[in-house]
């Protein structure tokens, strides 16, 4: 080891969002990181940086700019070395990164279920016809579309804590959160179902969070390859070449998960209409070493079978 590690004079920048999900994997980076070096918990800096998507809360993410709108900012505070590390809920981030920047290290992945939550307590089969379910994720809205046709889905943007909030007011009767948010937060008392992912795939990546760095940084390349999970990074690796392939964003209705068994991967892939009209879907099992190419082959496979015509929402 030639660099220098951090210390509570010169301590490490770690650039995250400020919601207390975000804050909360920040720490958990911060806890990793010290005790992987035997390092005190201030010789890591906090950095809370304001981005567009936190700011602007009343329109859909695909009318302000879609997924970037949650790291530009941070990731410009990397590239001007305001911030050292970037950390990252990894449903949230682009398959590409700016020049000058890299995504290679994920710790352990949480639960990747999706979490129906209802103040009554009930569960989506116990919702009549008409009742109002708010969510701003189009891959949540398309899944239930398709399931039940019946209920009404109306946009329903903001944090953890600001999406609880409109259920109390009543601006919806349920709505959907990440399982993975719920017990990073031990937030035991919100009223939850876990869904199965056979019932309801969720988003590429989602219950894990990623570490961005500049490329040229091999101090915190080293640093960082002490904390990362390598069995993640292979599951996304499968994931996200499955969202690359098939040109995701926030416009785009995906679902996609990668499971280890053994010595094999199991992929699972779903394109859907945004309406809920329709969805396509597909299953591999692979080689885990073939798994980023798994996802490039399963997103080729759903483009030919949904055909022309599939996407053609997306010209209007």
């Amino acid at each position: 080891m030639t660099y220098t590690l951090p210390t509570p004079k010169t301590p490490l920048n770690i650039g995250t969002r400020g919601s207390p999900l975000a804050l909360a994997q920040a720490y958990e980076t911060r806890a990793r990181l010290a005790k992987a070096f035997d390092l005190p918990l201030d010789a890591f800096e906090i950095v809370v940086i304001m981005t567009t998507g936190d700011r602007i809360t009343d329109r859909p993410l695909k009318e302000i700019g879609g997924k970037g709108l949650f790291t530009r900012e941070i990731e410009q505070a990397m590239l001007d070395g305001s911030v050292d590390i970037a950390v990252h809920s990894m449903k949230d981030m682009p398959v590409q990164q700016p020049e000058g920047l890299v995504l290679d290290t994920y710790l352990p992945r949480e639960d990747v279920r999706d979490a129906f939550i209802s103040l009554s307590g009930g569960a989506l089969s116990d919702l009549s016809p008409g009742t109002v379910v708010g969510t701003s994720s189009l891959r949540r809205q398309a899944q239930l579309k398709l399931q039940r046709p019946d209920l009404q889905v109306v946009e329903f943007r903001g944090n953890l804590q600001t999406r609880l909030k409109k259920l109390e007011n009543q601006v919806a009767e349920a709505t959907f959160l990440a399982m993975a948010g719920l017990k990073r937060l031990k937030m035991d008392e919100v009223p939850r179902h876990a869904i199965e992912v056979d019932d309801m795939l969720p988003a590429v990546a989602q219950g894990a969070i990623g570490i961005e760095r500049r490329i040229n940084d091999m101090r915190m390349a080293d640093m960082l390859a002490a904390i990362h999970d390598h069995e993640t990074g292979q599951r996304l690796a499968a994931e996200r070449a499955f969202l690359a392939a098939l040109d995701g964003s926030c416009e785009t209705p995906i679902a996609g998960l990668s499971e280890l068994q053994g010595s094999t991967m199991r992929l699972r892939g779903e394109v859907l209409r945004p309406d809920g009209s329709d969805a396509i879907q597909d299953d591999m099992i692979v080689p885990i070493d073939d798994g980023a190419l798994a996802g490039q082959e399963m997103a080729a496979k759903l483009l030919e079978r949904a055909g022309e015509g599939f996407f053609d929402w997306r010209e209007s």
